[in-house]
């Protein structure tokens, strides 16, 4: 390894034990920002999923930790690591990162004022992190209770969230497009506790689900369960797979209004929804 990869390894695993003296449990990352040690499964496509319960190292933001001995462990371990990530939605902070690109044409640092105006919120002083594209990293704090998802644009283009199960690159990371660093005047400070009206917006509402119908009797209230239990960019599959079940098990002219409700329950519309039930029926050799 060459010198200067030596020294990028031994100063981010100084920056990652600092990072881990404030609460914030790290792991090494290699120069394009991914986990820089490889999951131990990655050859057996079969493995059932494992966030180190095999006690292997390799994990992504799984392996994170604060211990020190372990840290060492980590880099030692992958000594090419250039950088570390800091998990969020961890205690004692609950990280929250506001990420605030420069890769779109959106100026992201306006959309998020504007959204401070329109919804009565002021980011106060946090530690931010300055990436070499010219971006922003915004720490913030987040209530022990309430988990954070990771998002990439739904609050606004060019704003995107690192939450529970993500990371952040942290500063004094050594990346193949630079090095992060932290904003002058604010690598003192806290993470700053998130205003409650932009943690509104980060969280997504509660979905409310309606009990099952008892048309078509328990499998059909099995179908429609099933269809209630989708998540977004699995709601159409689920519906589609349901009424095609229903429509085989001849309960299908029955069980439309039911399916049809389950989906608006998720979010698909009603268009959208009897669309679907209508293929699952013309598919299996039914007149919608």
């Amino acid at each position: 390894m060459a010198t200067t990869d030596r020294q990028a390894t031994t100063l981010a695993l100084a920056h990652a034990l600092s990072a881990a003296e404030r609460g914030l449990a790290v792991i090494p990352l290699s120069r394009t920002k991914l986990p820089a040690l490889r999951s131990p499964h990655r050859d057996d496509p079969g493995a059932t999923p494992c966030h180190g319960e095999c006690g292997r190292l390799g994990h992504g933001v799984h392996d994170a930790s604060t211990d020190p001995v372990r840290i060492r462990e980590l880099f030692a371990a992958a000594p090419w690591a250039t950088g570390y990530g800091i998990a969020c939605g961890l205690p004692p902070h609950h990280l929250i990162g506001v990420d605030l690109d420069t890769k779109s044409s959106t100026d992201s640092s306006a959309a998020l004022r504007e959204l401070a105006l329109r919804h009565l919120f002021t980011i106060p002083p946090t530690v931010v992190v300055l990436t070499p594209s010219g971006g922003r990293h915004l720490w913030l704090s987040g209530p022990p209770d309430v988990v954070v998802p990771n998002s990439a644009g739904r609050l606004a283009p060019g704003i995107d969230i690192r939450g529970a199960g993500g990371y952040l690159v942290g500063p004094g990371s050594r990346t193949r497009h630079g090095t992060y660093a932290t904003a002058p005047g604010t690598a003192h400070l806290a993470p700053a506790v998130c205003p409650p009206a932009l943690l509104r917006l980060l969280v997504p509402p509660p979905r409310a689900h309606r009990p099952a119908p008892p048309t078509a009797g328990g499998h059909g209230q099995g179908l429609v369960q099933f269809v209630l239990a989708a998540h977004e960019g699995q709601r159409n599959t689920r519906l589609f797979w349901a009424a095609c079940r229903a429509y085989e098990d001849g309960i299908g002219p029955a069980l439309v209004d039911p399916l049809v409700d389950a989906a608006l329950n998720t979010g698909l519309s009603e268009r959208e929804a009897r669309a679907t039930i209508a293929s699952a029926a013309r598919m299996t050799g039914h007149h919608p």
